[in-house]
């Protein structure tokens, strides 16, 4: 049996009784004679700092480590398993287990830092002797002389201060970390703890910074290069100085070579191996800012920002990478049309959910995430116009008094405010009499919203809108039904879907599901839903939504399927809106500018809002089948009070 394979035994595959297997090995090596006498010496030493260490009553317990978890990074997947982003502080890592570490990775690793890991008990005689004689010389801390084992207890309990003192701790907590853990045990903490660069701390991150692979998959050659990192990662760093990457990655194969790991053809060709190189990747965007920027707010609301930084959570958020690139792309489609239209510096915000669940299936929050930070879809608070009205028409249906065929008289009108009145009108100045409830919002008439508004009282709408998880600041006044408040899409996306699904609501959620890096579940959001409205008023409205769209203002949204919806308009032209849905997706979508400056004289969300809604959700619904909504009769309705 060839040394090599010995040592593949001991580092690849686990062994019974690796330290007896490698004894009867390695005397092709070096020799039994002089192993044991570097064992009978290590045993020696290790009595003495044994005794050494009463001196060292206040040192760590190497116990705890039993139950130790290093700073991990976050990973943020699609709904798919695509990776999105890694979320950490100083430290990017993702720990991984010995086995899934390449061969060549953890043999030269130990030919370059401790060659006899397997033998010693947590210090080397011989290294320390040596180290001891060049720190003698020079008058200070020169030359470590540390086992791998010190390295670990180092990195995770000392200060990186150069003492002699501090060396004679590690002695001691390395001898006792050996009396505790397996020696595969403690290479699987050193590897997956030390530095190798570029923010980098363990091997699979380092692995994929450098070479653009797993640990798993690393070659010879480019675990010679890896190995040589440890002692001065960012001197050696090959995206630094290649020439110096090279001439380390030769002194650790040469040693593999000296202790006859490995033969002079592997020296030769991993050498000669040409050498791909990776990408820094530590700090790196994320594939989906809009998406992974939303699931990083949820995180830091329910387990704080050390646990996103720190905690390596696996995230599996509820967006399908490609659906939501499609949502992007049209945004920035239509943002380049509608300037085309006059709608100068105009910026956008899309929202769509799944109403059965809850889930966000696509959140853009403006026309190009690579811009900044801020998100349209979730910070921007804009004035939703007259696509409020929907909030004040349910609160009607709820109370029990109203129905999509009660009368309303579309007329001149005054309100005490304050001090003065108030004197609603609609969009066109005139007014167009008496009319069912449902032609009034089916036009989007501002008179009759606002006397329903009065008849049910503001304070009802109010409630309304809390329910629904609306929590802007609002003000029972006379103006409330014409949508005198801030919303974010999500809000008004989250909304509609809940009327969508006929009361029935969970809260909104960019993540499916959280897990620690060992596959514990901290967080399943399998919706719960509850029913917070009346399911015939929500059946009501939607009855009414959907003649919006066939006869009304959101004529531009009508697909080949059933569509509820309603459009948005400020007065002044500055927010313009359609939400709209079928029972399988809602979505909402904004366009104004970020200056709060009128868009375009006649601006409106029936005419220019529908299309863009409507060619996305041609598009998302591709595939979809088509469903119908439940007729209000379905439900039974409120009675008055």
């Amino acid at each position: 049996m060839s040394s090599s394979k010995v040592f593949t035994d001991h580092v690849g595959t686990r062994t019974t009784s690796p330290n007896v297997e490698f004894f009867r090995e390695v005397g092709q090596v070096a020799g039994v004679t002089l192993l044991s006498i570097a064992m009978l010496t290590s045993s020696v030493l290790a009595g003495g700092l044994v005794g050494l260490a009463i001196s060292f009553r206040n040192l760590p317990d190497v116990r705890q480590l039993r139950n130790f978890f290093p700073e991990e990074t976050t990973y943020i997947y699609d709904i798919k398993g695509k990776l999105l982003a890694g979320i950490h502080g100083e430290a990017n890592r993702k720990v991984v287990p010995l086995d899934d570490i390449s061969p060549n990775l953890k043999r030269a690793v130990l030919a370059s830092e401790d060659s006899h890991f397997y033998v010693h008990h947590g210090i080397n005689p011989a290294g320390i002797g040596r180290a001891a004689l060049v720190n003698w010389a020079a008058g200070s801390v020169r030359e470590g002389g540390s086992t791998i084992t010190m390295q670990l207890v180092k990195n995770i309990f000392l200060s990186k201060k150069r003492a002699f003192t501090r060396k004679i701790a590690e002695a001691v907590l390395a001898i006792r970390l050996e009396q505790i853990f397996g020696k595969d045990q403690i290479l699987e903490m050193y590897l997956n703890q030390v530095y190798w660069g570029h923010n980098n701390y363990g091997v699979q991150t380092a692995a994929r910074t450098y070479f653009d692979k797993s640990a798993a998959n690393l070659t010879l050659g480019e675990s010679a290069m890896m190995a040589g990192l440890i002692q001065a990662p960012e001197q050696y760093s090959p995206f630094v100085n290649m020439k110096l990457a090279k001439q380390k990655q030769k002194e650790v194969l040469g040693r593999m070579l000296e202790l006859k790991w490995i033969n002079e053809q592997e020296y030769n060709q991993a050498l000669q191996q040409k050498i791909k190189l990776g990408k820094i990747r530590s700090f790196q965007g994320s594939a989906l800012p809009y998406v992974s920027n939303t699931a990083v707010q949820e995180i830091i609301k329910k387990f704080g920002r050390a646990a996103l930084l720190k905690g390596g959570m696996r995230v599996q958020t509820t967006v399908d990478a490609n659906f939501q690139k499609l949502a992007e792309d049209t945004i920035k489609e239509w943002h380049k049309t509608l300037e085309g239209r006059g709608l100068y510096k105009n910026q956008m915000a899309l929202v769509a959910i799944d109403p059965r669940t809850h889930f966000i299936k696509a959140l853009v929050g403006g026309i190009d995430s690579k811009a900044g930070e801020f998100n349209r879809a979730t910070q921007a608070l804009r004035q939703p116009g007259s696509s409020f009205k929907p909030f004040v028409y349910y609160t009607a249906f709820a109370s029990g008094k109203f129905t999509p065929s009660t009368t309303i008289v579309d007329s001149p009108v005054s309100y005490r405010d304050g001090d003065g009145w108030y004197y609603p009108r609609n969009y066109d100045g005139g007014f167009m009499g008496a009319m069912p409830i449902r032609t009034a919002l089916a036009l989007s008439r501002n008179v009759p919203a606002v006397k329903i508004g009065k008849a049910v009282g503001m304070n009802k709408v109010i409630d309304t809108c809390r329910t629904l998880g609306i929590t802007s600041p609002m003000v029972a006044v006379s103006s409330l039904p014409l949508g005198a408040i801030g919303v974010t899409p999500l809000e008004m996306a989250s909304a509609y879907a809940t009327f969508a699904n006929y009361g029935w609501q969970s809260p909104p959620t960019v993540i499916a599901r959280i897990t620690d890096s060992s596959g514990n579940v901290l967080l399943d959001n399998t919706p719960k839903p509850q029913q917070v409205l009346d399911p015939w008023a929500s059946a009501a409205l939607i009855d009414v939504m959907q003649t919006v769209v066939k006869e009304g203002t959101g004529k531009g949204a009508a697909l080949d399927r059933p569509v509820a919806g309603k459009t948005g308009t400020t007065s002044a032209e500055k927010d313009i809106w359609f939400i709209g849905s079928v029972p399988q997706l809602t979505t909402a979508i904004w366009v104004g500018r970020d200056d709060n400056k009128q868009l375009a004289s006649g601006a409106t969300g029936g005419g220019m809002v529908t299309p863009v809604w409507k060619d996305f959700m041609e598009k998302a619904l591709k595939d979809v089948p088509v469903m119908k909504f439940k007729s209000p009769s379905e439900f039974t309705r409120p009675k008055a009070n």
